[in-house]
């Protein structure tokens, strides 16, 4: 029983800091995004080929951010819920599948929002001509 309560808060907090990495990885995402879309625009007047460079560059540097930054913080929480749970490794990982859960959610409700303004703007456009 004990057990059990045990690995209910521990993938609650689990949960949340799949969620708060989540949003955290979007906000770098875009941010990076953002740089490198102005980055390639200057790029493209000098040609098709630095213009390619640039935004495959960006591409993979907020690839490689991102995934580091999510498992940094998946060894983080094994490293910290091992303290509590020792060798019962079951349990451990029971607990951590709420990081997936966490991480999931948040960007399954980031795709559905972006889906919206997608949507908004195809409207506008359609009323504007």
């Amino acid at each position: 029983k004990e057990s059990e309560l045990r690995n209910g808060v521990f993938s609650t907090l689990a949960f949340l800091l799949g969620g708060v990495t989540s949003c955290v990885c979007g906000y770098l995402g875009m941010m990076i995004a953002t740089f490198a879309n102005g980055r390639t625009a200057v790029q493209a007047c000098k040609g098709v080929a630095p213009a390619f460079m640039c935004a495959f560059r960006s591409g993979a540097v907020m690839g490689f951010v991102l995934s580091a930054l999510g498992l940094l913080n998946l060894f983080l929480a094994i490293a910290a819920f091992k303290q509590f749970y020792g060798n019962d490794w079951v349990g451990l990982f029971e607990a951590l599948t709420g990081y997936g859960l966490g991480g999931s959610s948040i960007a399954l409700f980031g795709r559905v929002g972006g889906g919206i303004y997608t949507k908004a703007a195809d409207v506008g456009a359609a009323l504007v001509g």
